[in-house]
């Protein structure tokens, strides 16, 4: 009997030396893979356990911690959700966070360790708790912000403002909107609104300033004219350029006419060109440059850049490649398949108000603990030498002759110095639908200080002939300048 006793024994010795060495592994080696795992309840209980920190516009915030009932003992709330969600996108106790609600989630949360010192994060570790949740400090301008809300008014189109010197995202945009307030919590009606807003495929949801790309029509010839002087296709806006008009395309019939037939476009210099927006004169620089030339230059100004982060993630603007002369050609007037973030378009215009130099645009200035503590400080960044500084500064001339006498009136700001560059762009089957409307800008006051914005307006009006980017776009560039440079 001895010898069976000591086998069972022995086996069960053995049994329980593996349950031990099992939970052990779990407890040591799996702990992390299993407190990050997305399905642990405990991570979303002890997200909510403490008011988050919050996200601030213009030294305040426009979040806060809702106090509620059950598990979760606190939810988001926002002030002015509609206007300030392309910033702080939403955060969920049921559908997760986007924008710079997920990119900080960590901070905001009080998990970051940078937000407690050694003491405090052995002190954490003992009692499973956290510290205070920290602040995230945008660069977003309230007053410029919400003027580009107003003026876009009702109307679906996006719209960003930047400061040519530093890259902060002064505003961001876009309409349709939503208030993220109406899926913070997990009851009856946040599902119903977040069912209301998938509803339209998330459009509400999308933030058009950087995530929606659309052909940028004519402000795309700015880039044509910049690629036309930095290659020495003319030696300056003034000079005569070698356009016929009306133009046909390379190897094609097809005549390219302009919006304006008593424009004066023949041979117009690039000045004149875009005051008039002539398509004859960006098409033939584009087919003379050719595609190698036209892409190195779209490309200098961010085109084509994979990861263009401010921290969120923006769609990627597009130069395309392998075209026939005829598309390269209408690429300089920024048809065929150019597409641009209205983030981009502001990218463009701020490298010219810049001295050719851009600055990579960015819409967080700092993180900082509860208290107020910088833990990051977010330094200005060069991103590219776009164009030499004497192009630069030929482009913002002929952007202010365009403003001043040309089609960009609608942008005219007393006092200030105001150029800019129109665009209506065509997209659809046989350019069916109804035509974007693009306005860029750059403006300047007295003092030196400056902004760079761009606008887009879908849906301005059902009448193609009452659309055109000076007078849909323009206006709201202008309310964006008089809210920054008039203050």
């Amino acid at each position: 009997m001895a010898t069976p006793l000591r086998r069972a024994s022995l086996f069960c010795l053995l049994l329980v030396l593996a349950l031990m060495a099992r939970a052990t592994w779990l407890a040591v080696a799996k702990a992390d893979e299993y407190a990050g795992n997305p399905a642990n309840a405990r991570l979303t209980i002890d997200r909510y356990a403490q008011p988050l920190g919050n996200i601030l516009v213009g030294g305040q915030p426009v979040t806060s911690s809702i106090p509620t009932e059950g598990t979760l003992a606190y939810k988001r709330g926002y002030t002015d959700g509609p206007l300030y969600a392309p910033v702080t996108g939403y955060t969920s106790q049921a559908y997760g966070s986007n924008q710079l609600e997920n990119l900080y989630a960590d901070l905001l949360d009080g998990s970051d360790p940078r937000l407690a010192g050694p003491v405090d994060r052995v002190a954490d570790r003992l009692t499973r708790s956290r510290a205070p949740g920290g602040d995230v400090v945008t660069t977003i301008d309230p007053a410029v912000q919400k003027a580009a809300w107003d003026a876009l008014g009702g109307k679906q189109g996006a719209a960003v403002a930047i400061d040519p010197a530093t890259g902060h995202v002064l505003a961001m945009v876009s309409t349709p909107s939503y208030d993220p307030s109406g899926i913070t919590g997990r009851d009856k009606a946040a599902g119903q609104e977040w069912q209301r807003l998938s509803a339209d495929q998330g459009k509400a949801m999308v933030n058009g300033a950087l995530r929606t790309t659309l052909a940028p029509g004519s402000t795309f010839k700015l880039v044509t004219a910049a690629a036309a002087l930095e290659k020495g296709l003319y030696k300056d806006v003034d000079t005569p350029t070698d356009s016929p008009n009306p133009y046909t395309l390379p190897n094609t019939r097809t005549v390219l006419t302009n919006e304006n037939p008593s424009a004066p476009c023949l041979n117009a210099t690039l000045r004149t060109a875009l005051q008039y927006s002539c398509n004859n004169v960006f098409a033939k620089a584009a087919a003379d440059l050719g595609e190698a030339e036209l892409k190195a230059q779209a490309e200098k100004f961010g085109f084509s850049l994979t990861k263009q982060d401010v921290p969120v993630r923006a769609a990627t603007s597009v130069y395309p490649s392998g075209m026939e002369p005829s598309q390269v050609a209408l690429t300089g007037i920024g048809q065929f398949s150019v597409t641009a973030t209205p983030l981009q378009m502001a990218m463009v215009s701020a490298a010219i108000a810049n001295d050719g130099v851009l600055m990579k645009p960015f819409e967080v200035d700092r993180l900082t603990d509860h208290s107020g503590r910088t833990v990051q400080q977010f330094e200005p960044e060069r991103q590219a030498q776009a164009v030499s500084a004497r192009t630069a500064g030929q482009l913002r001339s002929a952007m202010v002759t365009t403003v001043e006498q040309g089609t960009g009136k609608a942008a005219r700001v007393p006092g200030l110095t105001v150029g800019g560059k129109t665009g209506t762009a065509q997209h659809g089957v046989d350019n069916s639908g109804i035509p974007y409307a693009w306005f860029t800008s750059y403006a300047e006051d007295g003092a030196g200080k400056r902004i760079a914005t761009a606008a887009v307006v879908l849906n301005g009006s059902k009448d193609r002939d009452e659309i055109t980017g000076g007078g849909l776009a323009g206006p709201v560039s202008k309310a964006m300048t008089q809210a920054y440079l008039r203050k």
